[in-house]
């Protein structure tokens, strides 16, 4: 039963991986098509500048994201990893009772 459990999970993990990758994608070109179109509005210099800043920044940003959500998928992958060997983090494996000394 816990395989059935896992593919499942890494199916998911797998989709959205994939979703994160495709929505990172979007929203750089998204960027990059609004910094043409702030360009080719603008006659200052410095404006079209700043519009290249931005299409930096959400660029860099669209791809933290996309990091970020692969990374916590590698977390959860670790965590059903150690909770199907038997390991867990901060408490006791095996099933095994802990009963307190203090009165």
């Amino acid at each position: 039963m816990q395989a059935g459990r896992n593919a499942g999970a890494s199916a998911k993990e797998a989709a959205t991986n994939v979703a994160a990758s495709a929505k990172s994608g979007l929203d750089k070109t998204k960027a990059t098509v609004q910094e043409k179109g702030e360009k080719m509005t603008s006659h200052d210099p410095t404006k079209k500048d700043m519009a290249t800043k931005k299409k930096e920044e959400k660029k860099h940003e669209a791809e933290m994201n996309k990091e970020m959500t692969h990374d916590e998928n590698q977390e959860l992958k670790q965590e059903r990893r150690q909770s199907a060997s038997g390991v867990h983090k901060g408490g006791v494996s095996g099933g095994q009772e802990v009963r307190s000394t203090e009165i």
